[in-house]
């Protein structure tokens, strides 16, 4: 997913300054991506240069003036076209399975480590997204249906980490089953 796209849909949803879509990446459970907040900033000045985005200068008594980005008709469209193509095949890129793949280095115990290890961490990913949801996402709500697929898309992370959770407990089963008949 391009971040571009990212901050044109945010936009889509509210006027907002670099610093309020920095926290509305954060907050997402979905929406993520690894870069900085420059990258932020670089892809509005870009945006703004393709004329998707404008922003308005905001000034503020005590405080440094800020920008306020809002998507233009012509970003509305190419966010709308974006939405419409042909999609991407998920990636399903998980380091921990690189790890895994070379296990056979480790001890039983080691091995049984790094399981459990790896169990706790997408337990908590998951008591997280939970709780998240339980809490209210911060979301937009334009239509019934908008909050709906964010719901939908809230519980397809839910499930992510669910099927994860199931995946390592069947491959200690296994990993069992395997000692057992040694």
């Amino acid at each position: 997913m391009s971040i571009q796209y990212a901050i044109l849909g945010f936009l889509s949803w509210k006027p907002s300054t670099g610093y309020d879509l920095k926290k509305l990446f954060e907050e997402s459970t979905f929406m993520y991506w690894s870069g900085n907040n420059n990258q932020i900033y670089k892809s509005l000045l870009s945006l703004q240069e393709e004329g998707l985005v404008k922003n308005e200068t905001v000034h503020q008594d005590g405080a440094p003036s800020k920008k306020i980005y809002t998507i233009t008709e012509q970003g509305l469209t190419k966010l709308k076209s974006w939405i419409v193509s042909s999609p991407e095949v998920p990636e399903y890129k998980k380091p921990f399975l690189v790890r895994l793949a070379w296990s056979d280095l480790l001890t039983d115990e080691e091995l049984h480590t790094l399981l459990a290890e790896y169990e706790n961490e997408i337990q908590l990913q998951l008591v997280m997204q939970q709780e998240r949801k339980r809490r209210g996402i911060p979301s937009p709500d334009r239509s019934p249906r908008e909050i709906m697929v964010w719901n939908m898309i809230t519980d397809n992370m839910i499930s992510s980490y669910q099927n994860e959770l199931d995946w390592i407990h069947n491959t200690t089963k296994e990993l069992l089953k395997m000692k057992e008949k040694e």
